[in-house]
């Protein structure tokens, strides 16, 4: 979904109000939903969130909604919505279908978190703009501003950061291997030499993350494996 967002250079962000609560309840399904207070015993009459399967109903609503326009000019996952165009006046038609989608089964949105005709906006955890798919600056400056760790707790934080950020690092695997060996062999996470220098490293690596684009028809693709040395087996 975030692949398809490349090379579009006009986009609006749409956010649901209250996403779940727009989609009502069945009559028969609605005492499930029942909670007790002081005064009564009530029950809901939309969806509430914390239903086991509320996510994936409201994703296969949204799903219904937008199967026209999916793929084309929009994406969508669960109350996130981005409708996205080459121009500006492509945009205009564009976010009138949208609308009109919207009006047609009464869903509404909360302008207070919407962005209309941005050139980059976030979507879904990254950067979005007709460059390509940039890392979330948050993240990047969550590494960048990270004292060294002094603790296995504090190492497996950084793991868990560098983890979210993994498809923008080139041959993480490499860059990243000292931090991991290190809480594989030292259970008291003892950061070293190594650790600081690997540390220091990815904090300037990071300083300038590619930028993630869609391939260009014709153009030469190479893959880069990592992992233990590979074996060919031929199969007859």
């Amino acid at each position: 979904m975030i692949n398809r967002t490349v090379r579009y250079r006009v986009m609006s962000f749409l956010d649901a109000l209250s996403g779940y609560h727009q989609i009502w309840m069945a009559k028969e399904d609605e005492e499930k939903t029942a909670f007790i207070t002081e005064y009564d015993t009530y029950c809901y009459k939309v969806m509430p969130f914390g239903l086991k399967n509320a996510g994936a109903t409201y994703q296969r609503m949204i799903d219904a909604v937008f199967k026209n326009q999916r793929g084309r000019n929009l994406e969508a996952y669960v109350d996130d919505v981005l409708v996205k165009s080459k121009t500006l006046t492509e945009h205009l038609g564009d976010l009138r279908e949208t609308l009109d989608t919207l009006r047609r089964y009464n869903l509404k949105l909360n302008l207070a978190k919407c962005t209309f005709g941005a050139a980059s906006e976030k979507f879904l955890g990254y950067l979005v703009s007709v460059r390509g798919i940039e890392a979330n600056p948050d993240k990047i400056s969550a590494i960048q501003s990270m004292p060294s760790p002094k603790t296995a707790k504090e190492i497996q934080k950084l793991a868990g950061r560098i983890n979210s950020l993994g498809r923008f690092i080139s041959k993480a695997g490499d860059r990243c291997s000292p931090f991991f060996r290190c809480l594989r062999n030292n259970k008291k996470g003892q950061w070293d030499g190594e650790c600081e220098a690997a540390f220091i490293e990815l904090k300037k690596y990071l300083t300038s993350a590619p930028i993630l684009v869609a391939p260009k028809e014709g153009t030469v693709l190479s893959l880069y494996l990592e992992g233990p040395t590979l074996q060919s087996q031929r199969y007859s």
